[in-house]
């Protein structure tokens, strides 16, 4: 008989303060590579019922979507709930299912909403399942779904970050990935948090190829490809000790470099959005400096200025067509729960 409760998964979204680009294994094999960066209050929620019999029905809430199948058959990876169909045949659940999944930013916004889509559903499926996985595990399938199975490209640092939680100094090398929660006063938090909007720009990033193009770069042995995973790979510490330090002014114009050195790194990474339009006019409205979150090519951005400025701040973003979205730090990572149980990654 089975138990009809339903499970209920939980994964944050994330932003990324420095060093996304340098999470991609052809640079960090070499030379290593590390990333800052924060989860937030922004989460996909997914909902699992189990079926007595082996259907499965998956449907995504913000995109009206709805896709079925037979287990014994198999899904159709045909661009419509991919993930979710990759992450439940990974898994191999014995029975079939319907999940429901909601997501608060769209895909491609650069939020590392992908992973932890795929993150909450593993971490649905095991608490399901009776599985257990340590955060470590959970990262490493949720890549392994996304990179191996479906072949999407993309980088390691989504994954750690939704199944981690917290606010954290990632980094990547050919021996692994290590986890360093950042050591920052309560106070400096809080005057951090204050300092920074995030804006979206009104569009997602498409299949435009942004992340091909940068791995292409990086093989052709372009010199301001290196130069600009160089330059991200250093200021992810540099950026990690002034936040240490309380140095929270000095996180504009650090938001600012890391964004000119993702642009070396891929010069494509603003092309045909209103992306340098919109920094620009934060600037002129009293931003100390911005960045984009994720890959580029639209998303969110993050503006970093005194909160005495934020006022002007918005006006001239809305202006121009931003739409600011209020968000908050969150040190948790995924979870699941199913009545008054609650799944983790294990210890």
């Amino acid at each position: 008989m089975h138990d009809p409760a339903p499970v209920h998964a939980v994964a944050p979204l994330r932003i990324s303060f420095v060093g996304g680009g340098t999470d991609f294994p052809h640079w960090f094999d070499e030379h290593g590579g590390a990333v800052l960066s924060t989860t937030i209050d922004h989460f996909v929620r997914v909902r699992i019922r189990p079926r007595d019999d082996r259907q499965v029905r998956v449907r995504s809430v913000d995109r009206g979507q709805l896709v079925a199948y037979h287990l014994d058959r198999g899904p159709e990876y045909d661009g419509v709930m991919d993930l979710a169909k990759a992450a439940i045949e990974r898994v191999r659940v014995p029975d079939g299912l319907d999940m429901e999944i909601a997501s608060e930013a769209p895909a491609g916004s650069g939020l590392g909403g992908s992973s932890a889509l795929v993150t909450a559903v593993v971490a649905g499926l095991a608490m399901l399942g009776g599985r257990t996985y340590t955060a470590e595990e959970l990262a490493r399938l949720a890549y392994a779904i996304e990179r191996e199975d479906l072949g999407i490209s993309g980088g390691w640092q989504d994954q750690y970050a939704s199944a981690f939680g917290g606010f954290n100094l990632l980094e990547f090398s050919r021996e692994g990935v290590a986890v360093t929660p950042v050591r920052v006063a309560s106070d400096t938090l809080d005057r951090l948090q204050r300092s920074l909007l995030l804006c979206y720009t009104g569009a997602v990033r498409r299949d435009v190829g942004l992340i091909d193009a940068q791995i292409s770069l990086f093989r052709r042995g372009r010199e301001e490809t290196l130069l600009g995973m160089k330059q991200l790979t250093e200021m992810a510490y540099a950026m990690r000790d002034a936040v240490e330090a309380g140095q929270v002014d000095e996180l504009g114009p650090m938001l600012d470099d890391a964004f000119e050195s993702k642009k070396r790194m891929n010069p494509h990474v603003a092309e045909h959005t209103p992306i340098e339009a919109m920094l620009a006019a934060a600037r002129e409205a009293g931003a100390t400096g911005g960045k984009i979150c994720g890959a580029g090519g639209g998303g969110y951005l993050l503006i970093a200025g005194p909160p005495a400025a934020h006022g002007s701040l918005r006006a001239r973003l809305e202006a121009v067509g931003g739409q600011l979205a209020p968000f908050a730090f969150h040190p948790g990572g995924v979870r699941s729960r199913r009545g008054d149980r609650v799944w983790t990654p294990s210890t």
